[in-house]
């Protein structure tokens, strides 16, 4: 079992560390479905879920929504036609925290459980 799907997040504020080159380069292991995307100069988080039709791609961003309020860490979601696309970053320090290595593995965990998946 994945310990960063057990885990919860930090409080992250502006002054928070990004995590170091060594630390990611540990925690992608974690979360081998996801890439790294470079958008306005910071790394994010990204991957695609895709499922039968849109009422189960619906179904999942909702999933994904609940726990991202439950930990006050909010992704990018884009819903479509069997199609959901996930992007996780931390937006107070415009880049990667250990936070959004949890979060994605948490969303996998939903994923896995989740109805009409592809």
């Amino acid at each position: 079992m994945n310990a960063l799907n057990q885990a919860h997040c930090e409080a992250c504020r502006a002054d928070a560390p990004k995590v170091t080159d060594e630390e990611l380069a540990v925690l992608i292991r974690e979360i081998p479905d996801w890439n790294i995307e470079v958008r306005d100069g910071h790394m994010e988080l990204e991957r695609v879920f895709l499922f039968k039709n849109f009422k189960h791609a619906l179904a999942f961003t909702n999933a994904v929504g609940e726990i991202a309020e439950a930990e006050g860490h909010h992704p990018g979601l884009l819903t479509e036609w069997g199609k959901v696309t996930v992007t996780w970053w931390s937006h107070s320090i415009k880049g990667l925290h250990r936070n959004d290595f949890i979060m994605c593995a948490r969303t996998d965990k939903l994923a896995e459980a989740a109805e009409g998946r592809k």
